[in-house]
């Protein structure tokens, strides 16, 4: 099926383009989000960079919860 193939090529050029263009823009915004996850019975930290419209612009997984795994996502 072609969706399969060619929808996340689509969904990355469409969300690198909305990030492009707002990015100039003053209302543009965006936080840092955590989250407490289970996988496989051991509890992980999901950080999530979310900008003002609620799309996902960075996701990352780590089993500890620091300074050091904070500033390891910030400058992903």
């Amino acid at each position: 099926m072609w969706w399969n193939r060619f929808g996340p090529l689509f969904t990355a050029a469409i969300k690198k383009r909305r990030i492009r263009l707002r990015q100039g823009c003053t209302e543009w915004r965006w936080h840092l989000d955590e989250v407490f996850v289970k996988n496989n019975g051991q509890v992980h930290y999901l950080w999530r960079a979310v900008d003002h419209e609620g799309d996902v612009l960075e996701a990352q997984a780590t089993k500890r919860r620091d300074r050091r795994a904070a500033l390891k996502f910030l400058k992903k």
